[in-house]
């Protein structure tokens, strides 16, 4: 967006105005379709499923355009190194990317959402939609309109003109959904046992439930308990400084990675060391070793095949036997590629850089004094390649580089000499 667009909403965003306005619609408009136009618990409900829906919605943009990477487990196949990569794709004139990290996130993120959202619906709209009258049906949908707009609104303002953006990884951006899911499903919960427990016989399925035998004072104290979840979300910001500056840890207090690769300046002179062929396929082949999930993978096309091989349909047995071998070797091969294969270390003087070669980025950087151990140990496989690998011990992290020819250059950036095998 042109600056000046961008100057207009950081100052609509400035405080906690949009944010605050947008809770007050949120928790006002049911409050006074509930006093003023008569909702039963039909209508307040489904005004609640659809604000989840919306809120769920604008997360999921929200967590698209995230300015910090995702944290990933660095052990996960593929998207384990995929993660370590900080590159993104940069939008035009606005300052914000789609980082690589945040596409990991949104396959797995997405469906937990709807899952949430049909399950929520199943205990809210599913118990006492059928209460829902045509009167009140013109109301909630003008109130679900007005909250879309109201959170698109400050998703716009407040996320992208204040900046908020840049302090939030693509899981911490749907935290607040969660939170209204929460809300929402123990107020429904807590609504339908007790009037189901005043009005039903025992015999009663729960969807003979009567919205209209939900009382006003009942009523007014869901409103009541979702306006608190929503003002703990406006206030979070305050819960997480008092988490850390409390011996407490409450786990309001987060900080996503840093959103900067590292430092890939280097003082002369630089050497370059890359794994040779040999360890590239030996790795791939044996990658998938460590990785149980691939057996499983392999197993099932196996079963498939076996069941196809039983009915006398070789050729569909034979391809899925291929396939069993094939599609796991692909992935394991993939995986050592991205997380070893395609990464170049290099040294100088004065520190070690592990560099991606596929997106021309710094992966991580180690300064000789940050290391706490160095070794060099040779596996079997090592032994039969002829190959040595270099284990950095950091403080609270540890970098292997396997199967190198020659890791002198490595080894040569650091102080201390390293143990090795025969020492």
């Amino acid at each position: 967006m042109p600056s000046s667009l961008t100057d207009r909403l950081r100052a609509l965003g400035r405080g906690r105005r949009p944010r605050a306005l947008s809770v007050a619609a949120a928790n006002l408009l049911p409050l006074v379709g509930v006093v003023a136009l008569g909702w039963n618990a039909a209508a307040l409900m489904t005004l609640y499923w659809f604000e989840l829906g919306i809120a769920s919605g604008w997360a999921l943009v929200r967590a698209l355009f995230a300015g910090r990477p995702s944290e990933i487990e660095r052990d996960g196949l593929i998207v384990g190194p995929l993660a370590q990569r900080r590159g993104g794709l940069s939008i035009p004139w606005t300052g914000v990317e789609i980082r690589l990290s945040s596409l990991l996130v949104l396959p797995i993120a997405a469906p937990i959402l709807v899952v949430v959202w049909a399950v929520v619906g199943t205990l809210t709209v599913g118990v006492v939609g059928g209460g829902l009258g045509a009167e009140a049906l013109d109301t909630v949908t003008l109130a679900v309109l007005a909250v879309f707009v109201g959170e698109g609104a400050t998703t716009l303002v407040e996320y992208f003109g204040r900046g908020e953006y840049r302090d939030h990884s693509a899981q911490t951006a749907f935290t607040g959904v969660f939170a209204r899911g929460a809300a929402i499903f123990l107020g429904a919960l807590f609504t339908v046992t007790v009037v189901a427990a005043g009005t039903l016989e025992d015999d009663t399925p729960i969807s003979a439930l009567d919205a209209d035998a939900v009382g006003l004072p009942l009523l007014l104290g869901i409103v009541a308990v979702k306006a608190a979840f929503d003002l703990g979300g406006l206030y979070g910001d305050r819960l997480a400084a008092f988490d850390e500056s409390s011996s407490l840890d409450l786990g309001f207090s987060y900080d996503p990675p840093d959103p900067e690769p590292a430092d890939g300046s280097l003082a002369e002179p630089v050497e370059t060391v890359r794994q040779p062929f040999r360890s590239r396929l030996a790795g791939a082949l044996t990658t998938p070793l460590g990785h149980p999930g691939l057996w499983y993978i392999a197993g099932a096309f196996g079963f498939v095949g076996l069941l196809f091989a039983i009915g006398g349909n070789w050729l569909t047995a034979g391809t899925l036997g291929a396939l069993a071998v094939a599609v796991p070797l692909a992935i394991a091969a993939l995986d050592h590629e991205l997380r070893y294969g395609l990464v170049e270390y290099r040294a100088g003087d004065d520190a070690l850089v592990a560099r991606d070669r596929l997106f021309d980025v710094p992966l991580w950087r180690v300064e000789p004094w940050d290391e706490t151990d160095l070794r060099v140990e040779r596996s079997g496989l090592d032994r039969r390649l002829g190959t040595e690998t270099v284990a950095i011990e950091l403080r609270d992290d540890e970098y292997r580089i396997p199967g190198l020819d020659d890791p002198e250059p490595i080894l040569d950036v650091f102080d201390r000499r390293p143990d090795r095998p025969d020492e």
